[in-house]
């Protein structure tokens, strides 16, 4: 997972399955975390198919549903 922790992971699940969808950026704001690590951390988590980007007038994340 290189620097990006289980538990920032775990984080913005938790965040996620709060709200319908997200920004990277609101995410980041919301957790108090660095963009750039955040962003990582999402792409990480969305090449494991926990999570889903969404392109509606813009870019969206958003957990899957299982």
């Amino acid at each position: 997972m290189g620097d990006v922790s289980a538990e920032l992971r775990q984080k913005i699940i938790e965040y996620l399955a709060s709200v319908d969808k997200s920004k990277n950026r609101e995410v980041a704001r919301q957790l108090g975390e660095d963009k750039k690590l955040v962003d990582k951390a999402i792409g990480e988590l969305a090449k494991e198919g926990k999570i889903e980007y969404l392109y509606l007038n813009g870019s969206f994340i958003k957990l899957i549903d299982k």
